[in-house]
């Protein structure tokens, strides 16, 4: 690894961990208990979900703001947007989180050397959960749930919260992520160098952006391929 790095910042969802149950899973499950047919993917929810961020006041609210307004454009009463939003979070919630293969080995390995920051968009209280439940929470330095204590990814101000706390710079710190807008994005913003893990994604032969490094899993990671 180049001798100026000090600090390693890791993306949480999809990078570090996973539900067990997927969420598309999940909100067939939702629909099933409400009771009416299924409008709409899980992608409409993924996709919107930045755009209720700053509007929200925590995960269940921003959840239910997105799933009424889908609602209403699939010609369903907002009410029942709520419902589904509910019986999602009671769905989704409750499946657990697990990590991803790799993933210890790689914090353990980064962490005799380097202080370790985690940049995640989320509330708070769930992605603390998730990190006390996979029980990797102790790596961490320092956390910032983009979207809560900094604005969202690709926003480049959560890098910067997390590299103040870490008494590091750009120059001198590596994002690893699996997202392409959010964090390859986000860290090419803050001058970051970036490591793209595309999560099972197909790999374009030129993505854009271009992160500075492409691997296929979280094991590679530890052969410091920088």
């Amino acid at each position: 690894m180049a001798a100026d790095i000090d600090a390693v910042c890791f993306d949480l969802d999809d990078t570090l961990c996973t539900y067990s149950q997927p969420g598309s899973v999940a909100l067939e499950r939702a629909f099933e208990r409400v009771g009416v047919d299924q409008p709409w993917e899980i992608e409409a929810y993924q996709t919107r979900y930045d755009d209720y961020l700053e509007e929200s006041a925590d995960v269940e609210d921003l959840r239910r703001r997105c799933f009424g307004d889908l609602a209403v454009e699939a010609g369903l009463d907002r009410e029942t947007g709520w419902t589904v939003a509910d019986e999602y979070g009671t769905v989704r919630d409750g499946a657990g989180v697990e990590l991803l293969p790799g993933a210890r080995d790689a914090l353990e390995h980064f962490a005799e050397e380097y202080r370790l920051g985690l940049i995640t968009n989320g509330a708070p209280g769930i992605q603390r959960t998730k990190l006390e439940t996979t029980g990797v929470s102790d790596w961490f330095e320092t956390v910032v749930c983009a979207g809560y204590d900094a604005p969202a990814k690709p926003d480049p101000e959560p890098f910067r919260v997390a590299l103040e706390a870490l008494e590091s710079t750009p120059d001198r710190a590596i994002y690893v992520g699996n997202s392409l807008t959010s964090d390859v994005t986000g860290a090419r913003a803050a001058g970051l160098r970036s490591v793209w893990i595309p999560d099972g994604e197909t790999v374009p032969e030129r993505p854009e952006p271009e992160p500075d490094y492409t691997l296929e899993s979280l094991a590679e990671l530890t052969t410091r391929p920088w």
